[in-house]
C-alpha cells in the first residue's frame, strides 16, 4: 500500500476547484488499483478536502490528522463544515493530536505527521516561496524534499489562488 500525504492551498478560486480535483484523481488514480492507495489529510478547506475526496473516490483509504483538541469548533467554518464532518466520518483513522489550542505550532507539528507517514507528498502549489511564517504549503514541501520524500506538485493551467 503506498501512503500518501497531501498539502496545499487553502484559498482556492472557485474556478480552481474542479481544475484541481481533476488534477488530483489523475495524480492518485495510478496508485488506486487493489486497495493500495492509504492518503492522510488534515482536511482544511480547499486542498486538503479536495485530496481527501479523491482518495475516497478512488476506493483509498483516508487517514485524517486534526492538528488541535479545538480544532473543530475553533477553526472549521460553517461553509466547510458539512464537508469536514462527511470526510471525518468516511475517515478509516482519525489522529488528533495532543495540542490544545489550533495554533502554528500545531499545524506544523500535524505537517510532520503527514510527512512522516508518507511514501510521498503531493503539494497542491502555486510554487510561491514559503511566506515566512511556517508551517504552510511551501514549507512542507520544502521539509519533505529534505528528507527525500517523493512530491509531486499538482497545479493545473488555470489554477488561481483568491487575492
Amino acid at each position: 500500500m503506498t501512503t500518501i500525504a497531501v498539502t496545499g492551498h487553502m484559498d482556492l478560486t472557485d474556478a480552481s476547484v474542479p481544475l484541481v480535483r481533476d488534477a488530483l484523481k489523475e495524480t492518485l488514480t495510478p496508485y488506486a488499483g487493489q486497495g493500495n492507495l492509504s492518503g492522510i489529510s488534515c482536511i482544511a478547506k480547499g486542498s486538503d478536502s479536495l485530496f481527501a475526496e479523491a482518495v475516497l473516490e478512488l476506493g483509498g483509504r483516508l487517514v485524517v490528522v486534526i492538528p488541535s483538541q479545538d480544532y473543530r469548533q475553533a477553526k472549521v467554518k460553517p461553509d466547510h463544515a458539512e464537508t469536514f464532518d462527511r470526510l471525518m466520518a468516511a475517515a478509516a483513522e482519525v489522529l488528533v493530536l495532543e495540542h490544545e489550542t489550533a495554533n502554528r505550532a500545531a499545524y506544523e507539528d500535524a505537517n510532520r505527521t503527514l510527512l512522516r507517514r508518507a511514501d510521498r507528498l503531493v503539494a497542491v502549489w502555486d510554487g510561491q516561496p514559503p511566506s515566512g511564517k511556517g508551517g504552510g504549503t511551501a514549507d512542507t514541501v520544502l521539509e519533505a524534499r529534505e528528507a527525500g520524500l517523493p512530491v509531486d506538485v499538482v497545479w493545473p493551467d488555470g489554477a488561481a489562488r483568491r487575492n
